[in-house]
C-alpha cells in the first residue's frame, strides 16, 4: 500500500503545472521532460472558418478599397422590366420626365443687383445693374443690363443677349451680343466668364469688339461678408478697359474708368435686401481728359440708397 502511494507522488506533483499549461496552447510542451508535443489536427473542410486567424490586425478589418478613378463607367441599362408589362413608349415617356426632373429641369430668374438712388455733388443720379436667365444646368440664355443716368435722362445704358453654359467648376462661359443705347448707338460681340473664386468671391469678365471695330474689356468682382444671418456688408469693383482711343464715345485707351463702391444691406427676406453704402469712381488717362474737356468731374463720391431683389 505504502509502495502504491509512493508511485502515485510524482503525479501528483505534475498536475499542477498540466493544469496551469492548459491555458497557455503555445507553449512548447515537448520541451518538458517526459512530454512530447500534440499531434496538430487537420482543419475540418466542413468548418468554414479553418485556417482563418482570429488575431488579425485593425488594418485587416478596414473597409474596401476605393475603386478606380479610371475605370469606365457601367453602361447604361436598356432592357426595363417594366416595358414588358407596360407600353414601351409610356415608359420612355416616363423615364424622359424624370431625367427633367432631376437635373434636366428648366428654370429661371430675374434679378436686380443694384437698383440704387444715388447722391453726389455733381448731381443727383441713379444707377442700375441687373440680369435674367432662363434654361437648365448646361444650357441658358443671359440677359443682362448696367447703366445710369440723371435728371436729365441716361447717360450710358446697354443691354447684352448671352449663350451661357459651364466649362469647369463654378464657370460659365458666355458668347452673345451686346447693344449700347447711350452714348452711342453700337453693337459688340460678346465673350466672357462668369466664375466663383475661393473665399466666395464672384468675378466676372467680358471682352467686347464693335461694329467699328473697337475692342473694349470689363472685369467685375463681389464678395458678402456675412455680418449676421441678414445683415450683409459687400464690397464691390468694376474696371474698364479700351484697346484705343474712341473719340466718339470719349473713351481713351487703356484702363478708362473704374468703381469701387461699399454697400451694407438687409435681408428681409432673402428675395428682398434694401441697403445703404457709398460709391467712389474715376476716369483716368484719355477719358479723364474728355471729362475735363467736357466740364465733368473726373472723380465721383456717391451715397446711394438702393434695393437687390430677385425672383
Amino acid at each position: 500500500m505504502k509502495a502504491s502511494l509512493l508511485a502515485l507522488l510524482p503525479a501528483l506533483w505534475a498536475a499542477p503545472a498540466l493544469a496551469q499549461h492548459a491555458g497557455h496552447p503555445d507553449h512548447d510542451m515537448s520541451a518538458m521532460p517526459g512530454m512530447s508535443a500534440p499531434t496538430a489536427k487537420p482543419p475540418s473542410a466542413a468548418d468554414p472558418h479553418a485556417g482563418h486567424d482570429i488575431g488579425m490586425g485593425a488594418e485587416a478589418m478596414g473597409p474596401p478599397p476605393l475603386p478606380d478613378h479610371q475605370t469606365a463607367p457601367p453602361t447604361t441599362p436598356t432592357d426595363y422590366l417594366a416595358d414588358k408589362v407596360f407600353s414601351p413608349a409610356e415608359m420612355e415617356r416616363a423615364r424622359a420626365q424624370l431625367r427633367r426632373e432631376h437635373g434636366g429641369a428648366r428654370a429661371s430668374q430675374v434679378m436686380a443687383n443694384l437698383l440704387e438712388y444715388r447722391a453726389q455733388s455733381g448731381g443727383d443720379g441713379y444707377h442700375w445693374d441687373g440680369e435674367a436667365w432662363f434654361g437648365g444646368d448646361f444650357n441658358r440664355l443671359v440677359i443682362k443690363s448696367e447703366g445710369e443716368g440723371d435728371r436729365h435722362g441716361v447717360e450710358t445704358g446697354e443691354i447684352q443677349a448671352l449663350y451661357s453654359r459651364p466649362v469647369g467648376v463654378y464657370t460659365d462661359l458666355q458668347v452673345g451680343l451686346r447693344q449700347d443705347v447711350e452714348p452711342k448707338s453700337r453693337t459688340y460681340a460678346t465673350v466672357g466668364f462668369e466664375t466663383l473664386l475661393p473665399y466666395w468671391i464672384e468675378a466676372s469678365g467680358a471682352v467686347f469688339v464693335s461694329n467699328k471695330g473697337d475692342v473694349l474689356a470689363r472685369a467685375e468682382g463681389a464678395i458678402d461678408w456675412r455680418l449676421t444671418q441678414r445683415l450683409i456688408l459687400q464690397p464691390r469693383t468694376e474696371l474698364n478697359f479700351a484697346a484705343q482711343e474712341v473719340p466718339a464715345t470719349a473713351t481713351g485707351s487703356g484702363l478708362s474708368n473704374g468703381e469701387l463702391g461699399l454697400r451694407l444691406r438687409y435681408e428681409i427676406r432673402r428675395t428682398f435686401a434694401p441697403y445703404v453704402g457709398v460709391s467712389w469712381s474715376r476716369r483716368f488717362g484719355r477719358t479723364a481728359d474728355f471729362a475735363r474737356l467736357r466740364g465733368d468731374d473726373v472723380s465721383e463720391t456717391s451715397f446711394v440708397l438702393g434695393l437687390r431683389a430677385w425672383f
